[in-house]
């Protein structure tokens, strides 16, 4: 699927998915995969200790991906087939993933497929018990998520996996049709697997900084990926596969920049409150860009409340030339806390004293160095699959989805909307998306006026549409 551009790789290296296409290569971890899998080895479930590995979707995510799986120690992995919308995609991230791993990434150029349904060619080329990686833009994983259920193999689902309550349903009926296949289901929440923010949820939980009554959220940056979307697609060229490679422009495509940037700092806020959050509002404002704007706002003010009344205040800004900021911070009654200091790794966890930020004010803080929460994901969800035990992340990550969801609506609708309505509202923003051939116009058309609907508070029902 669409590549990522090589701008969204360029806010800086400690915030960005993965570095992937520019990496010279990485050393394996020190941790043993059968120390994480059990004492005594398993065997892969197609009767073979290897386990191969499908890529749909080549860009700096899905090559970042395969990146870690083929690190992870003690595990014999290959790549061996790779799909996306654009073959260029496929070349730069076949010839880099081949500089760095050589043997391990075997694909000849017929096991490379281009198109809407290439992921399905490739998933083919799997064995039941293998690895199917889905990070193409989120609009089409559900679809990629239920033919690896169909097929019986493994699957990794890159953040986020829905992006409204229809996806989510969706997702979520998948997991448990997973689990019942004994599929191990891995997502790309990949902080939830940082080691660091794992020690400070269990010093929150024994009450180390005290009752958690707020947490504050920023994502500042300029816009990684070019928004204006004048003059539109050229001539002979495919609107949908447009759309798709522009797919932070767009609600079907992403969930626009706000589920698709956001949702690792509400997991995080979720995941240290142990719950979801009942209710949001929000505001946002947009600045003119061209004339076929994108569907997303340039700012957003959002105020998750938990069942207790705890509030999660987040500032998202995509906007050149201004200040930028980039982490998530709590409030307990005894002190502040830092979750994320600045980008995803490392997250530099501390818990202070009291509620003033100050390096001499420190109660406890995070060893350093921390362990890649890339690689690690890598290695707990492989030991799963070695050893046989239930792992499926689906749930999780759908709910995470969800909740963030829930701000980008209430911002574009400008009602408070709450978790239960998110879940069950009608409006699909991927339906019919898993019918999509490579001749279908694409999901979202522009008016009589020539322009794409974008969001209005106060004027429709849903983001955009009545």
């Amino acid at each position: 699927m669409p590549a990522r551009s090589i701008a969204a790789r360029a806010i800086n290296a400690a915030t960005t998915r993965r570095g992937f296409l520019t990496a010279t290569g990485r050393a394996a971890a020190t941790s043993s995969l059968v120390a994480l899998a059990g004492s005594s080895p398993a065997v892969h479930a197609a009767g073979s200790d290897e386990i191969r590995v499908a890529l749909i979707g080549c860009g700096g995510r899905g090559g970042g991906a395969v990146a870690d799986a083929l690190t992870v120690p003690g595990a014999n992995i290959k790549l061996v087939a790779m799909a996306d919308l654009f073959p260029e995609a496929i070349s730069t991230c076949r010839r880099s993933l081949g500089e760095q791993f050589k043997e391990r990434a075997d694909v000849p150029q017929e096991r490379c497929f281009v198109g809407i349904n290439a992921y399905k060619q490739a998933i083919d080329c799997l064995r039941p018990g293998d690895i199917a990686i889905s990070a193409t833009p989120v609009g089409f994983r559900a679809a990629h998520f239920a033919y690896a259920v169909e097929k019986g193999v493994h699957a990794f689902l890159e953040k986020p996996i829905s992006i409204d309550g229809a996806s989510t349903k969706r997702i979520i009926e998948l997991a448990a049709k997973a689990d019942a296949k004994n599929l191990k289901v891995g997502v790309g929440l990949m902080c939830r697997h940082s080691e660091a923010r794992r020690e400070l949820f269990d010093r929150l939980q024994n009450g180390e900084a005290g009752d958690l009554i707020a947490f504050h959220g920023y994502r500042e940056h300029g816009p990684v990926q070019p928004l204006d979307l004048y003059p539109g697609p050229p001539a002979g060229v495919s609107e949908l596969f447009w759309q798709a490679q522009r797919f932070h422009g767009f609600l079907w495509a992403s969930g626009g920049v706000f589920s698709d940037f956001y949702v690792h700092h509400v997991d995080e806020v979720c995941w240290m409150k142990n719950a979801w959050p009942v209710k949001v509002e929000a505001i946002g404002g947009r600045h003119f860009r061209g004339k076929l704007d994108d569907q997303n706002f340039d700012s957003y003010g959002v105020e998750w409340t938990f069942d207790d009344g705890t509030k999660f205040f987040y500032s998202g800004r995509t906007m050149k030339d201004c200040e930028q900021k980039f982490a998530v911070f709590g409030q307990g009654s005894k002190g502040l806390f830092t979750i994320s200091a600045r980008g995803h790794a490392p997250a530099k966890s501390t818990i202070y004293k009291s509620q003033k930020l100050d390096k001499d004010n420190i109660l406890w803080t995070a060893e350093q160095p921390e362990k890649n929460p890339y690689r690690l994901e890598w290695e707990h969800l492989v030991a799963a699959i070695l050893s046989g035990e239930r792992y499926n992340e689906a749930v999780r990550g759908a709910q995470a989805s969800l909740a963030t969801a829930m701000g980008r609506f209430a911002a574009h609708t400008g009602r408070t909307v709450t978790y239960a309505e998110m879940l069950d509202s009608p409006d699909d923003l991927t339906a019919g998306v898993a019918e999509l051939t490579d001749d279908s116009p694409a999901p979202l058309q522009r008016g009589a006026d020539g322009l794409y609907p974008v969001p209005m508070p106060g004027r429709s029902k849903y983001e955009f549409r009545s």
